[in-house]
């Protein structure tokens, strides 16, 4: 809906502006009048013929060009001044001014009809100039050209999608990498100069793109993501520093204008990591880290091309190549940095590879220039050297930089798995506490410096703050759970961005946590309707059978002996057709049981009960404690030829012990052998997670202890 209305009217009226402003610039590039050849630096320093398809100079290939002239205009080559194509880079202030009337007067002769090539030797070639055309354009201009449209475009959508200042910034940074992307385009075009206006603006406009883009990096940090104080200060002195040097660079009067420029962007840039790590310790927002990684590789390849430049200022064969391609490529790394940014958390692999092998490439071009400044190096053995450099700190550090950008689980899938099925056996118990639950699991998965509940609706997992917010709605797991949202801020404590991996990961756990727990639940109610079958056929036939057996009985000990068989079938029929029961009701079950049976062996029945919370037992708690009793209380009457036995159950902070002794003849215990009885309580106790032990009473009796640990969130 956001799209809808004014913006989207608005974006298509500056994206066809964009299309008709670079269409107009190819147009005009290409109908510049040129002389269609291709030149490269001489050994002595000058410029000679390459290549060329006119007829008339191919016999020329090789020489030397001496002059180029019409009527009375005359240009004199007496160096490769004219192959430099940007006057950005060039550190001296008389050569740049120098190549800018150059470029002009270059400009002016060949808008004539016809012009003399002088070559060296004396010999002379008329032509005429010709436009190259459209089709004559290089793939690189092309693809320059639509780098910067896509830059355009992107900026306008991030600065329409939601106006504020910071997208406002990032617009104007943006713009002006998509405007040094348009002059890298022109330049690529073959030729012997720049068309009008780029020669004349080439320089100061370019190196105002730099500072306005340096200027603006500062105010968008001072702001984002945590306004630092002082930020209106620093950001105003950073746009007077880029204002004042752009104003001289337009006027042309400041000395060493090149170093002035290059100098106050690296200070620009170690400012801006020094506010990035302020920023970071005020609050550690994982944007700042990322973007701080990506200030400190900007400045480096900035720094490492500059330097480039400086040393290869002696070598002007060298000057042009390591101008044109040193600064096309970290103009490519840059922008492609841009397009990153805005969708760090949504950004593909691709996009991830690209920045990281522009950035590779930066450091290759630059060293390979360094290598044949300072040490002299040929152009192969500086190239083969600068590539195996650059590949192996790519291989060595990639893995390192692609996990510092997208982060890793520090949860395995098999600790993923076995959270999930914990989870799940606890939900089915306690449905209300699902949400404490899942948000103990997204705690242990993504590290989050905060996590909390929020009240808004999300059928989804989805980004917010440019990935730094996590938004992941729990579902209601149980009769008495709730829906709500849980928003996780700062992942792995503010190390990394919430992705669009992440997002789909807490989707998946949440579904195969509700898949999990929608089939415990059938589960159980097959369960529930097996046991009430069994305990009413228990009831109506065997029930029916031993009722008929104890009126028909021979003897009084035999229908007293039918008759507690039928009170233990009419507990058992009653436990089963329960699905829970409450712990209080199950003692008094116990103890009347217990009592009967106890009291028709002539054995008296010490009892205690304590507890400090009436917790419900599921069916599978209720059997297996029954049970449990049962037998150790069987045992009692069967061998050990006690006169009492003691119960002493106590339930507190969720610990239940239960201690059964008797006063009889039993010692020993460690030498018994387990046979179904008693292996039979071991097993039961283990079904629970508990513990048992038997153990001999001073003067006579053996006494068993139970102890089971986090009864209520126990099966």
């Amino acid at each position: 809906m956001r799209w809808m209305g004014w913006r989207l009217r608005l974006l298509v009226l500056l994206a066809l502006l964009g299309c008709l402003g670079l269409f107009l610039l190819a147009r005009d590039t290409a109908m510049a009048p040129q002389v269609q050849a291709a030149w490269r630096a001489s050994p002595g320093g000058g410029i000679e013929l390459h290549d060329s398809a006119d007829p008339r100079l191919q016999g020329r290939i090789g020489s030397r060009l001496v002059e180029l002239a019409r009527d009375d205009r005359r240009v004199v080559f007496d160096d490769a001044l004219a192959l430099q194509r940007s006057a950005r880079w060039l550190i001296d202030d008389d050569r740049r001014e120098r190549l800018s009337r150059l470029h002009r007067e270059l400009a002016e002769i060949l808008a004539g009809p016809s012009v003399t090539l002088a070559f060296e030797g004396g010999a002379r070639v008329e032509l005429a100039p010709k436009p190259l055309g459209l089709a004559a354009l290089p793939p690189l201009f092309w693809v320059f050209e639509l780098f910067a449209l896509a830059l355009y475009l992107v900026a306008m959508v991030v600065l329409l999608a939601r106006p504020s200042v910071r997208h406002l910034l990032f617009a104007v940074i943006a713009l002006c990498q998509a405007g040094n992307l348009v002059f890298i385009a022109v330049e690529s075009v073959p030729s012997l100069y720049l068309p009008r206006p780029f020669s004349t603006l080439d320089a100061p406009l370019r190196m105002a793109f730099d500072l306005l883009t340096a200027a603006a990096i500062v105010d968008a940090v001072a702001r984002h993501p945590k306004r630092l104080p002082g930020a209106s200060g620093m950001a105003a002195a950073a746009w007077s520093l880029a204002l004042v040097l752009s104003a001289l660079a337009a006027d042309g009067h400041l000395a060493h204008l090149w170093w002035w420029t290059q100098g106050s962007i690296v200070f620009v840039g170690l400012a801006v990591i020094g506010l990035m790590s302020w920023s970071y310790r005020l609050e550690p927002h994982p944007v700042t880290m990322l973007l701080r990684r990506f200030a400190v590789a900007t400045v480096v390849t900035w720094v490492l091309l500059s330097a480039s430049l400086a040393a290869a200022e002696r070598l002007p064969q060298l000057n042009p190549n390591i101008a044109t391609i040193g600064s096309m490529v970290w103009y490519v790394f840059f922008a492609s940095l841009m397009l990153l940014v805005p969708f760090l958390s949504k950004t593909q692999q691709v996009m991830r590879e690209f920045a990281l092998l522009a950035a590779v490439s930066t450091v290759a071009t630059s060293l390979d220039l360094l290598f044949v400044a300072v040490f002299s190096l040929g152009q192969f053995a500086s190239l083969t050297l600068s590539l195996f450099l650059s590949l192996a700190v790519y291989s060595g550090a990639r893995q390192w930089i692609v996990n510092q950008l997208l982060g890793s689980s520090i949860l395995t899938t098999e600790r993923i798995f076995e959270q999930l099925y914990r989870i799940a056996r606890e939900v089915e118990i306690h449905p209300e506490r699902t949400s404490d639950l899942l948000a103990t699991l997204l705690r242990e998965v993504f590290e989050p410096l905060e996590l909390r509940r929020v009240e808004r609706s999300a059928s989804t997992s989805r980004l917010l703050d440019d990935g730094s917010t996590l938004l992941v709605p729990l579902p209601a797991l149980g009769a008495q759970a709730v829906p709500t949202v849980m928003m996780l801020r700062f992942a792995r404590r503010g190390r990394r961005l919430f992705t669009l991996e992440d997002a789909r990961l807490t989707d998946r756990i949440v579904e195969q946590l509700r898949r999990a727990v929608a089939f415990d639940m059938a589960v159980e109610q097959g369960r529930n309707e097996e046991r009430l079958r069994l305990a009413q056929d228990l009831h109506d036939d065997i029930g029916a059978r031993l009722l008929t057996l104890m009126y028909t009985a021979q003897s009084p000990e035999m229908e007293e002996y039918v008759r507690h068989t039928l009170q233990d079938l009419k507990t058992l029929t009653r436990g089963l057709a329960a699905a829970n029961h409450r712990l209080s009701h199950a003692a008094a079950e116990w103890k009347a049981d217990l009592s009967q049976r106890l009291t028709a062996a002539h054995i008296e029945l010490g009892w205690r009960f304590e507890f400090d919370d009436d917790l419900t037992l599921s069916v599978v708690r209720w059997s297996a404690l029954t049970r449990v009793l049962r037998e150790l209380v069987s045992n009692a009457i069967a061998h050990a030829q006690a006169t009492r036995v003691d119960v002493e159950i106590t339930l507190a902070r969720d610990r239940l012990d239960l201690d059964v002794s008797d006063d009889g003849l039993g010692h020993n215990p460690a030498a018994w052998s387990h046979g179904l009885g008693l292996g039979g309580v071991r097993k039961r106790v283990k079904q629970l997670g508990g513990e048992v032990a038997w153990r001999e009473i001073t003067p006579r009796g053996i006494g068993c202890h139970v102890t089971i640990r986090e009864l209520s969130s126990r099966v």
